[in-house]
C-alpha cells in the first residue's frame, strides 16, 4: 500500500483553477495505492484535508470510487478507506505485434476481464480488424460489461512495424504504412482511440499497476518479436525529441564473432526463433509452459548466456547516461526465461563494476506477457480521468464520442 512515507508523492496545487487536476491526482492516488483514507491522500497529494474531503465527496458521487470499511488500530474513530470502483467503467487495450495479436478487456483497476490472443505471423489489417469484430462483443458479454462504460480503445504497436526487416516479413506487410489505425476499431462500437508504442504502453502498465509504485525511475525493455525499451525519470515517462527515446534495440553490440550487430537481431523471439531453428527446434517448443526436452532445455540456456552479453552493451549504456534505479524486463518470453536472463546479466554487469559509475540492477517487470495490452488499456483512462503530467499518452487517433460520466 502506498502511503505518505512510502516515498511516493504525488504532485497537487490548491489553486481553485485546479480543481479538475486534483481531482485526477487524488484518483490516481487511490487506484494505485489500492486502499487509502483521507488523511493518507492528503499526505500523498500535498492537498489539504478540506480539499480531499470535497474531492473524495465528487468521486463518490460520479461512482468513480467507493467506500471499503474502516482502518482499525489506532485511536479515535477509525478512518475510512477508499478504493476505486472497478466496475465505474472499462477499456479496451489492442497490441499488435508481428507475431501476435492480443485483445484485452480490463476494468478501472487494470484488471483483465476478458482475453482474445492469436499468434500469428505478420498480421495484415485487415486480419486485425476482423479479429477484433468477432471478438469484442463475445468479450463483453463474457464479463457482463454494458458497452456503455467502454472509455475507449488502446493500441500498442511497436514503431515501424512495417519496415524493421525481421525474417518472413512478406512484401504485402507494408500495408501498414500509413494506415489509419482508427479505422480497424471503428465497429462495432464508436469510441476514441489512442495508440501508442509497444514499449511505451508496456512502460505505462508497469508505472501505474506493477513495480513503478516501487521504482520511481526506471527503464523497462520489451522482449518481442523485435526489442523495443523506454524510460521512467520521477514518474514520468521521457519520449526525447522525436519520440523514440529507449530504441536500446538498435544498438550495435559485438556480435562474438569479431563484428557488430543490432542487439535485437540475437535478443528477441525472432532471434531465439533463429537460434532454435538452427538447432533443429521451434519457437513453439518453447513458449507454451510446457516442461522441455533436456537438449531444448540446453539450447535455451545458450541462447540465454548469448544474449545476457549481448545486454550487456545497452546496459551498460543505461547505467551510466540515465542511472535508473532498476532495469526492468518483461515481454512474451516465458517467466522463467525473463529470470534467468536477468540474473545471468547481472552477474556479467558485475564484471564492468570496477568502471562504471552505477549499476542498475536487473528484474523481471511484475505485468504479465499481456503488459503492452494491459498497458494500452490504461490510455483511454489517463486521458480522461487520470492526472496529465508525465503520462505517456498521444492526442487520441478518433475522439468520436464523450466518456460516459453518468456511470
Amino acid at each position: 500500500m502506498m502511503n505518505g512515507s512510502s516515498g511516493a508523492r504525488l504532485s497537487g496545487t490548491n489553486l481553485e483553477r485546479a480543481a479538475d487536476h486534483n481531482q485526477r491526482v487524488t484518483l490516481h492516488a487511490i487506484r494505485v495505492g489500492g486502499s487509502l483514507t483521507r488523511v493518507e491522500l492528503a499526505g500523498i497529494t500535498g492537498l489539504t484535508p478540506p480539499a480531499i474531503a470535497n474531492i473524495t465527496r465528487r468521486l463518490l458521487q460520479d461512482g468513480l470510487i467507493e467506500e471499503a470499511g474502516q482502518r482499525r488500530g489506532g485511536r479515535g474513530q477509525p478512518p475510512t478507506k477508499l478504493v476505486v470502483r472497478r466496475n465505474a467503467c472499462y477499456a479496451i487495450g489492442v497490441n499488435i505485434d508481428r507475431d501476435h495479436i492480443t485483445i484485452v478487456l480490463v476494468d478501472f483497476s487494470g484488471r483483465i476481464l476478458a482475453r482474445v490472443s492469436e499468434e500469428v505471423a505478420f498480421a495484415l489489417p485487415d486480419h486485425v480488424r476482423s479479429l477484433y469484430v468477432r471478438s469484442v462483443e463475445r468479450m463483453l458479454r463474457s464479463a457482463e460489461v454494458p458497452p456503455s462504460k467502454l472509455v475507449g480503445i488502446g493500441v500498442a504497436v511497436p514503431d515501424d512495424l512495417e519496415l524493421v526487416d525481421l525474417p518472413g516479413r512478406p512484401p504485402e506487410y507494408a500495408a501498414w504504412n500509413g494506415i489509419d489505425m482508427a479505422s480497424l476499431f471503428a465497429e462495432p462500437f464508436d469510441l476514441p482511440v489512442f495508440v501508442e508504442n509497444d514499449a511505451a504502453a508496456a512502460a505505462s502498465g508497469e508505472m501505474q499497476l506493477g513495480l513503478g509504485q516501487k521504482y520511481n525511475s526506471f527503464f523497462y525493455v520489451l522482449l518481442s518479436s523485435g526489442l523495443g525499451g523506454g524510460f521512467v525519470v520521477d514518474g514520468a515517462y521521457v519520449r526525447g525529441a522525436n519520440g523514440r527515446s529507449g530504441e536500446l534495440g538498435f544498438m550495435l553490440a559485438p556480435d562474438g564473432n569479431g563484428g557488430r550487430e543490432t542487439v535485437q537481431t540475437l535478443v528477441s523471439l525472432s532471434g531465439l526463433s533463429r537460434h532454435l531453428e538452427a538447432a533443429g527446434f521451434s519457437l513453439t517448443d518453447v513458449m507454451h509452459g510446457a516442461e522441455l526436452a533436456p537438449e531444448v532445455a540446453a539450447c535455451v540456456g545458450a541462447w540465454i548466456e548469448a544474449a545476457a552479453r549481448r545486454l550487456c552493451t545497452p546496459m551498460a549504456a543505461i547505467s551510466c547516461l540515465i542511472n535508473p534505479a532498476t532495469v526492468l524486463v518483461g515481454g512474451r518470453l516465458p517467466t522463467v526465461f525473463v529470470e534467468q536472463l536477468a540474473e545471468r546479466v547481472n552477474v556479467l554487469m558485475q564484471d564492468q563494476a570496477d568502471v562504471l559509475p552505477a549499476i542498475a540492477p536487473v528484474a523481471r517487470a511484475a505485468l504479465s506477457e499481456d503488459a503492452p495490452a494491459v498497458g494500452a488499456a490504461v490510455l483511454p483512462f489517463s486521458h480522461f480521468l487520470l492526472p496529465k503530467p508525465g503520462a505517456l499518452w498521444k492526442t487520441p487517433v478518433s475522439v468520436t464520442r464523450e466518456v460516459v460520466t453518468a456511470l
